[in-house]
């Protein structure tokens, strides 16, 4: 049912924990199935996400989406990890069962909402195709 990759993140999570004072912050909640993800990120002046951290409530889907939504985000600049689309997150897990591909939505929209955050902060344009997570301000164009 779940690959060794999802087993290995569920069991053994990276980058759980916050960031205090994050430059960028995005929390997604999913309403059916009671999922809470925290993404938080600490972004330099080249806009290179040189750390990422998350805290998730939910199944062992939501937390392996979340630890490898953070790993393929880390030393990325913001635009790159904006590609990093809930296909790409499953595809990185090697699968996930169809019930739970809502998790690797959740881990994108996730993504999305704490880059726009940081964008908004810092008054930077970001061009997100699908912005989830309408807590951009209007900063997103689609």
């Amino acid at each position: 049912m779940y690959s060794e990759k999802v087993i290995d993140h569920f069991q053994n999570p990276r980058n759980v924990g916050i960031i205090e004072n994050p430059d960028g912050y995005g929390k997604i909640g999913n309403p059916s199935c009671g999922d809470i993800m925290e993404i938080y990120l600490r972004i330099n002046g080249s806009h290179i996400i040189e750390d990422a951290k998350f805290r998730t409530f939910g199944c062992a889907s939501a937390i392996a989406t979340s630890s490898i939504a953070t790993e393929l985000i880390k030393g990325k600049d913001i635009h790159e990890a904006l590609k990093v689309t809930n296909k790409v997150v499953i595809e990185s897990l090697d699968g996930l069962p169809p019930k739970k591909v809502h998790c690797s939505i959740m881990a994108e929209e996730a993504i999305q909402a704490a880059i726009l955050d940081y964008a908004t902060k810092n008054s930077i344009k970001v061009n997100v195709e699908t912005c989830h997570s309408h807590t951009c301000g209007g900063c997103c164009s689609k």
